[in-house]
């Protein structure tokens, strides 16, 4: 019994040797080798037109946000204008209401000089 248990081992363990010996070798040909070759010059092909389209888009991109940022700056300093221009009228206005202030003061002290009913009413108010 030993000895068929021995032969049984001695044989299993002698095709598990045998089949780890045997490799498949597999012949590269120079045909593979030009297969490579080419596969590679076609990659490299497709990748630099890839890199020239991304490089389109990132100009396109660069022209894109100038061109908005352009225009942004453009309202902005067309808005502050455009308030300039309509507050410019009402700046006269209010120096021309000044001026007209004062020359009613002015005429109002000249009056109260011959007046002094008016005079008492302007100094209770500080203005003579």
């Amino acid at each position: 019994m030993k000895k068929l248990l021995f032969l049984v081992f001695v044989l299993l363990f002698s095709g598990i040797l045998k089949s780890q010996e045997q490799q498949v070798v597999v012949p590269y040909t120079l045909a593979d080798r030009d297969r490579s070759i080419r596969t590679e010059a076609n990659m490299e092909l497709k990748f630099e037109s890839q890199q020239r389209q991304l490089d389109d888009i990132k100009t396109l991109f660069y022209w894109g946000f100038g061109i908005l940022i352009t225009l942004f700056l453009f309202m902005l300093s067309y808005m502050i204008w455009d308030r300039r221009t309509a507050m410019q009228p009402a700046l006269e206005r209010s120096s021309k209401a000044e001026e007209n202030s004062r020359n009613l003061i002015a005429t109002l002290r000249e009056y109260s000089k011959k007046h002094a009913d008016l005079a008492e009413i302007l100094r209770t108010h500080g203005i003579l």
